[in-house]
């Protein structure tokens, strides 16, 4: 975002940097050195990454790019050098207890079968040991049949002798592990290694409670969330929640017939919440066959962000076509004038010229007086010889009005206005009156005052 950087076929920061012109240098110094004294003000000496001398004592500054991906790869560079020179030292962990894990990814391996991949973060594992892994319905109770480290570096770049197998392995530590029955084991969930027969229903509560934590189930009025990890499935509960989206199912795995008919139920109640939202997931086959049935939606995505700015702009588009239809639906409010020197028919019907003073008129609207007085109906619209469907606030035309007599009912210069059943005035002032202008607002007033008199002389 700084004026004049150039974009180079490079993502190091460095070398980009060294080709850009000394003007453009010397202002991204200035911004760096800006950070640098902020810094200062709360204690902290700083530099640029590339010039730190002690990373004990100083904090480095990685300029990058989220757009061109410029200084990612010195930023990640960083936290790995970083991480292995002081963590190592920094962190306590337990290594020789009973194992503690998180399952990162559930993926197929040629001869292997199902396995997953997990970081090892205390204790130790065995291979032959029970584990307990959160499951896509309950944990899973399994045995490890094998464990496979990464080769190092220079042998890895061969994929036949990608992982090598051993027989124990203390955290903290990524490993793959081969096991029975993986197939709806979660990533991001929870591992433990049993040590005791007499701990796994402890530990298989544990697992379910750290799952449960995530998980959303309820009878609310909201979106059906499905996500392909605990972690993503977390991040998107609480930016929904930030927004105030109402949730009624948050779980891990594929779009499901389930699901489907748990959004129709709430789409039956609100439009808006019947949706389902599916993060780097699939959708079954009756899902999609369900899905298609019943019109429910399913918003699918691997962006977090995304995801829900697609929803927010379907949910707004969708709200506004339900507005349109019940605007559609209703008689909106309006008034018109007759104007004088304007009438081209007496009777049978009457058609005169008139001005739209607020809101819009169409056919088959009822005409009111300011007494309450039942004029007619509102037959056609036209203007210079073309007929309309609508007239809206400042529009001179001709109508046609069944019913009334010029001269008797109406004169000219009357102020007319529709005529809005009590219901739909309730309907508009408690969910419609948002999206009406504020001459409509002050002529819906004004009809409510003119019912509300009638009533009132009824009951005397």
């Amino acid at each position: 975002m700084i004026y004049k950087w150039r974009i180079f076929e490079t993502t190091s920061f460095l070398e980009s940097f060294k080709k850009q012109e000394l003007e453009v240098q010397g202002y991204l110094e200035k911004k760096i050195y800006e950070m640098v004294g902020k810094l200062y003000e709360q204690g902290f000496n700083s530099e640029r990454f590339d010039r730190v001398k002690d990373f004990t004592k100083q904090l480095a500054i990685v300029p990058v790019s989220a757009k061109t991906g410029e200084g990612i790869p010195e930023l990640l560079m960083m936290l790995t050098g970083l991480a292995q020179q002081f963590l190592e030292q920094q962190l306590k962990i337990e290594v020789t207890g009973p194992g503690k894990a998180t399952v990162l990814e559930v993926k197929e391996e040629v001869g292997l079968g199902k396995t997953i991949d997990t970081i090892l973060y205390d204790g130790t594992i065995r291979k032959g040991e029970t584990i307990v892994i959160g499951g896509l319905k309950e944990p899973i109770e399994t045995k490890v049949r094998s464990i496979l480290k990464p080769q190092p570096l220079d042998e890895i770049r061969d994929p036949r002798f990608k992982f090598k197998s051993v027989n124990e392995v203390q955290a903290a530590a990524g490993i793959k592990i081969s096991a029975p029955n993986l197939d709806n084991a979660i990533a991001g969930a929870p591992l433990r290694i049993v040590r005791e027969e007499s701990e796994i229903e402890k530990l298989k509560e544990e697992v379910q409670k750290e799952i449960e934590e995530v998980r959303i189930e309820t009878d609310i009025t909201g979106i059906i969330l499905k996500a392909d990890a605990i972690g993503s499935l977390e991040a998107l509960v609480n930016e929904l929640k930030g927004l105030n989206i109402p949730i009624r199912i948050a779980d891990v795995g594929d779009v499901s017939k389930r699901d489907i008919v748990e959004a129709h139920t709430v789409k039956e109640t609100d439009p808006i919440k019947g949706i389902v939202l599916a993060f780097n997931v699939k959708i079954l086959p009756d899902a999609k066959v369900e899905a298609e049935r019943l019109g429910v939606l399913v918003l699918a995505g691997d962006i977090i962000y995304k995801l829900i700015e697609d929803y927010q702009k379907w949910a707004e588009e969708t709200r506004k076509e339900m507005i349109r239809k019940q605007l559609e639906a209703i008689v909106r409010p309006a008034k018109i004038k007759l104007l004088p020197g304007f009438v081209f028919h007496v009777s049978k019907p009457a058609i005169v010229g008139v001005e739209v003073l607020a809101g819009a008129i169409k056919p088959e609207y009822k005409l009111i007086k300011k007494d309450g007085y039942l004029v007619g109906e509102l037959k056609s619209i036209q203007d210079k010889g073309q007929s309309l469907k609508e007239a809206s606030i400042g529009q001179k035309i001709a109508i046609s009005i069944e019913g009334p007599t010029v001269g008797r009912q109406i004169k000219e210069g009357d102020v007319l206005y529709t005529d809005i059943p009590p219901r739909q005035i309730d309907l508009i002032e408690e969910k419609l009156k948002d999206v009406l202008t504020a001459e409509e607002i002050q002529t819906l007033q004004e009809i409510k005052q003119i019912k509300e008199k009638l009533a009132a002389e009824a009951k005397k």
